[in-house]
């Protein structure tokens, strides 16, 4: 089927079901609110817009219309029967004439209407401010903004550039206001997940590492948020620094050194685990203090066996939810499931995602197999199949 101009490539489900309202205010960085709604439906919203008048100066509510497919309200002859059906509100980007309006209550507009409606329902509100730094610092503007935040309000700011507070980037805004629609559903989990490869020490500049990018930690890391679970990310060494909406990402590039973070970390009330980074099963005996001299012949270097994360962990994560990653190379697939079966056995595992180091760059074959406790697998078309299998263990 031939794709339309409008149509949009579906990258998640975290906003699948639900209507946002979606608030666009005089602010110039009205002029994001194609890419905002795009990224909104990306991941699963149906939205309505409110523009005040401001914003019909800066954006048209035909582009709005456009990358919304939905509707667009610019003044009270609007439909307002849709703002029964809100679950949430998006304003973005907010001015502190809008702010200041909805805490005194002013209902000078269908936005503001709107707020007022979600705030007497409890509905989630997402404020994104935007203006110039003055004004941004005004002790003025820090006391509405703290109020707003005593009413429930979430009120995210941009980085200062330009001499302005900007707003985010969309992905980033919609990360984040998705995390805030789903984190009061039931089941969400505090989740801690390793990520990334290990490295350990020859001397001061050179190391032994294994190969891992970090981009399917970050994945699930990205996925879990995205559906109000309270993610903490135990890093080795990635390719990218991964998502700027991901709350903490504790950087620990050694084996033993993410060891003792997670040992750390199990001393709070954790619900579930995963462990994707690929730990170094050998570590160097005796790192050398300084460099070691170039042109000395051959160099040899002892590896000792290292510390298996996930046995150290087993008796302190006792009940939590507990997923493994297995990855081999040049073998049957009934050996893979079995080599992941006999993990869970051994190390007590929920469950354990199963791969080939083969078959990771073939894109005919399964991103992976799920293996449960009870010895069940399950194929894994692909990395978004994956992390919804993953969260679904993590949600029951």
């Amino acid at each position: 089927m031939a794709v339309r101009d409008t149509d949009v490539e579906v990258q998640g489900d975290a906003l699948s079901g639900r209507h946002v309202l979606l608030g666009v205010t005089g602010g110039i960085a009205a002029v994001d609110t194609v890419r905002i709604a795009r990224e909104l439906r990306r991941h699963g919203a149906e939205i309505t817009v409110v523009m005040t008048n401001a914003a019909q100066r800066i954006i048209t509510p035909l582009a709005v219309r456009w990358a919304t497919q939905g509707r667009v309200i610019t003044d009270w002859d609007g439909d307002m029967e849709v703002l029964n059906g809100v679950d949430g509100v998006l304003v973005v980007p907010t001015t502190r004439d809008t702010l200041a309006s909805h805490l005194h209550g002013l209902q000078n507009g269908p936005l503001l209407m709107a707020l007022s409606v979600a705030r007497s329902r409890g509905s989630p509100i997402m404020m994104v401010p935007s203006m110039h730094l003055d004004l941004a610092k005004d002790p003025m503007t820090d006391e509405l903004v703290e109020r707003a935040r005593q009413h429930g309000i979430h009120v995210h700011w941009g980085e200062e550039e330009e001499g302005k507070r900007k707003t985010p980037d969309h992905e980033e805004t919609v990360a984040r206001f998705s995390h805030i629609m789903n984190a009061g559903k039931p089941n969400r989990k505090a989740v801690v997940l390793t990520l990334g490869a290990t490295q350990s020490a020859i001397d001061d500049v050179r190391f032994v590492q294994n190969y891992s990018s970090g981009a399917t930690g970050f994945a699930l890391a990205d996925e879990l948020y995205r559906h109000g679970h309270d993610v903490t990310c135990v890093a080795g060494v990635t390719n990218e620094p991964g998502p700027a909406w991901l709350p903490l990402i504790i950087r620990a590039p050694e084996p033993n050194q993410m060891l003792g973070e997670l040992l750390a970390l199990a001393n709070d009330d954790i619900d579930a685990w995963i462990h994707a980074a690929a730990v170094l099963d050998y570590v160097v005996e005796a790192p050398a203090e300084g460099k070691i001299a170039s042109q000395q012949g051959t160099l040899n270097i002892n590896l000792v066996e290292s510390e298996k994360h996930i046995m150290a962990l087993k008796d302190r994560c006792s009940g939590a939810i507990r997923i493994g990653f297995k990855l081999e190379s040049g073998i049957k697939q009934k050996d893979l499931i079995y080599r992941a079966t006999a993990q869970i056995e051994k190390a007590g595992m929920t469950a354990v995602i199963a791969n080939r180091l083969e078959d990771l760059n073939d894109s005919t074959k399964p991103r992976g197999y799920l293996v449960d406790a009870y010895g069940s697998h399950f194929v894994l078309e692909t990395e978004i199949k994956m992390c919804e299998a993953v969260r679904t263990f993590i949600e029951r």
